[in-house]
């Protein structure tokens, strides 16, 4: 894990700076929500590629790859997070009173 991170320091970054990005527009946007039936298939979705990553079961290269998607994952909601946050701090300091 530490060599993944250390080799592809740059794509982790860029996922980073990408998610902060999304987080960013993501709070102009006013899309529907997403049901909570797709809520839970993503979910139930995401715990099992992180279960056959964790047990290893994809072997070669598209074990790597999904180690690496999963790596990449995290800086992305993160990144989402904070530029999410920071565009809402921004936008409800500069709303007019009233």
């Amino acid at each position: 894990m530490a060599y993944m991170i250390a080799f592809h320091w740059g794509w982790l970054l860029a996922s980073l700076v990408l998610g902060f990005c999304m987080g960013w527009v993501a709070v102009v946007t006013h899309a529907r929500p997403v049901p909570r039936r797709w809520m839970i298939v993503l979910g139930v979705v995401a715990a099992g590629l992180v279960a056959l990553a964790v047990t290893q079961v994809v072997p070669g290269r598209f074990g790597y790859w999904l180690d690496l998607l999963l790596i990449m994952f995290v800086p992305y909601l993160v990144g989402c997070a904070i530029g999410s946050q920071l565009r809402d701090w921004v936008v409800m300091r500069t709303a007019p009173p009233g």
